[in-house]
């Protein structure tokens, strides 16, 4: 499984508004220079940077690397409408249509990540910024190489335009994460002020860094919130090239690009050309991969990776297998149940449905013993709660006693295992007890809710591959009296269900950063239970978990906001939304060899393609060999 996608309090700003709200923040313009300033060349959380002004790349990049050759892949991440099996659309920022992976390639933002630093940010199209004293106002400075793809200026009204309209009409997961952004007003071409609101999301300013900025001059004539195979115009490394809608897409590096030279920059974008291809069947898009059809694979298929990579090029040398470390949170994999629906209102069903989950033989019997079980939304990180609560915990939990189950002060919540045997009926025994305290007695054979209504579970799916591992659980559930069974649905019909709740359950993975803030509010709160297209499946709607959302994202030090992550941790694992499924701390890839790469490796992220580039002398060897 990979990531899914990455809505609002206060009002956007309109045209109708514009006068007013140009005049507010000229106030605050003015108001920002009047107080002590706060200059960097960088952002993090939590103000500590890695790299000083003058840094002249990152670490983990050869800023030697050769430019050229192509890279060619199926995607292994998608953002906010993108598609893994198909994409009928190049707008990637609004909820509707299915977009191709890659569109971010295209567009410049105001600031890039670093990938030694859990959420530090350094300039691209911003030479540097300045914020006031009291974290509400950032000015962003432009560099004046800045262009975009036509070669018009890219301007602070560009900027300005872009964060607007994102605000008014972006996918409903960018609109809720500037929740606390007032506004963006341009200080000429080369300045851009940006006003937040109080008690502002610590990381708010960081993902507006990280927004696209589109040409203003080119959304005048046409509509940004359509869905439509255009190519837009951009301003980042690469621009669309060819394509055919559902099958692939490539992206062409801007040889005279502004930026190619920045410190944020070098040693990256290496690749001529960089494609996606699409399969809407994973043996199929393996075998694609056999045939050198595409040049490398992110292995998600623990039964394709310990069987089905013996073939020539492998044993040959021309194919190359590695192991990476994926030292990020691994978030929360597993069956999402939407509370939405009355049926599951009850958390012991809830509970007695993970009960039915036998990992430990689905890990074994179908997956090869490759993954450990998910047990936390924070896997893999400091934030997973783990024994009593601390101090620091009980601070948080402590004014919600009695609002919350008992289990929130001690140990959290842990699913059963079983003896791996496949037939350890204990945790159905217990699954069995949990239906009857809350009402769901047998009647004909069949599990009835307190109502007399029959228990039916329909799973949604998008692909076979999850097939197996639906079926035990299914199997499980079938012992209990539960009918359950699996809806395979095309991608495009799976990507609306899920952005309006239509389904019982389904299958999802929820990442995090290593330093989560205002992104919790879309996978967690109880606005975004009611947001269509959110991250939210389950329809969580607690005070209790938006009031520790509220004190994850207030936190003013590190060890502040992983005491509130743990406490968000335990009230979320009391509630029982989910059955948790599985992780693994790395990534298995395979590549043809005709790639170079750095001998380090960014930690918090996997640095492909970004970091490595194409070698012409490997390529030509296996060319000759082949």
């Amino acid at each position: 499984m990979t990531d899914r996608r990455h809505p609002t309090r206060r009002r956007v700003l309109t045209a109708a508004a514009g006068a007013a709200a140009a005049g507010s923040l000229r106030g605050s313009l003015s108001a920002a220079r009047a107080a002590p300033d706060i200059e960097s060349h960088g952002l993090s959380a939590f103000g500590d940077l890695a790299y000083p002004p003058d840094f002249p790349h990152f670490r983990y990049v050869d800023p030697g690397a050769p430019k050229g050759g192509a890279f060619s892949q199926i995607g292994p991440d998608r953002l906010y409408n993108q598609n893994f099996l198909t994409f009928n659309s190049l707008n990637s920022f609004i909820l509707k249509g299915d977009a191709a992976q890659g569109m971010q390639l295209t567009f410049a933002t105001l600031m890039v990540p670093s990938g030694d630093e859990p959420d530090a940010m350094y300039g691209l199209a911003a030479a540097k910024v300045r914020r006031s004293a009291d974290g509400l106002t950032y000015e962003f400075f432009l560099r004046p190489e800045a262009k975009f793809h036509d070669g018009t200026r890219l301007t602070a009204q560009d900027v300005a335009f872009s964060l607007d309209i994102l605000k008014q009409k972006g996918h409903p997961l960018i609109s809720q994460s500037l929740r606390d952004f007032l506004g963006a007003e341009a200080d000429g071409d080369g300045a851009v002020v940006v006003t937040f609101a109080p008690k502002r999301a610590r990381d708010v300013p960081l993902f507006v860094a990280g927004l696209p900025i589109f040409s203003r001059a080119y959304y005048a004539q046409k509509p940004f919130d359509q869905s439509t195979l255009d190519v837009p115009l951009g301003s980042g490394a690469y621009k669309v090239g060819r394509f055919e809608a559902g099958r692939y897409i490539e992206y062409d590096r801007v040889k005279d690009w502004w930026g190619a030279d920045l410190p944020v920059s070098r040693g990256q974008n290496n690749f001529d050309t960089q494609r996606f291809e699409y399969y809407r069947d994973r043996d199929v898009g393996f075998e694609g991969f056999t045939a050198q059809n595409y040049l490398f694979r992110e292995e998600f298929t623990s039964r394709t990776w310990k069987t089905r990579y013996g073939f020539p090029a492998v044993k040959d040398g021309r194919v190359k297998l590695d192991t990476i470390a994926d030292d990020t949170p691994s978030g929360a994999q597993g069956w999402f149940i939407n509370t939405r629906r009355p049926k599951f209102a009850d958390p012991r069903l809830r509970e007695a449905l993970g009960d039915a989950f036998d990992f430990e033989w689905t890990n074994k019997t179908i997956m090869y013993g490759c993954y450990d079980r998910t047990v936390s939304v924070f896997q893999n990180s400091n934030m997973m709660a783990e024994g009593k609560p601390g101090a620091a915990e009980l601070t948080l939990l402590e004014p919600f006693r009695g609002r919350v189950a008992d289990e929130v002060f001690g140990a959290p919540y842990v699913p059963p295992a079983s003896d791996g045997s496949g037939n350890d009926r204990a945790p159905l025994r217990k699954a069995v007890e949990l239906l009857q305290a809350a009402g769901c007695t047998i009647d004909n054979g069949k599990r009835v809710l307190p109502n007399g209504e029959p228990i039916t579970i329909e799973f949604l799916l998008d692909e076979p591959t999850f097939e197996p591992h639906h079926l035990a659980l299914i199997k499980n559930l079938g012992i209990l009296g539960i009918a359950a069974n699996i809806r395979l649905v095309d991608p495009v019909q799976y990507r609306a269900r899920l952005d309006d709740f239509d389904f019982d359950i389904t299958t999802d993975r929820l990442s995090f950063s290593a330093t989560p803030g205002d992104s919790l509010r879309s996978f967690f709160s109880a606005q975004a239970a009611a947001l269509k297209g959110s991250n939210n499946l389950a329809g969580i709607a607690d005070p209790v978990v938006d009031a520790l959302i509220e004190a994850a994202i207030a936190a003013d030090t590190r060890p502040a906001l992983v005491a509130a992550c743990r406490a968000l941790d335990r009230v979320f694992r009391a509630g029982r939304y989910w059955i948790p499924q599985w992780y693994k701390p790395n990534h298995w890839i395979a590549y043809w060899d005709v790639f170079g790469r750095p001998p380090a490796q960014p930690r918090y992220f996997r640095g492909i393609p970004d970091t490595w580039w194409y070698d012409s002398a490997k390529a030509a060897k296996i060319k000759r060999s082949g």
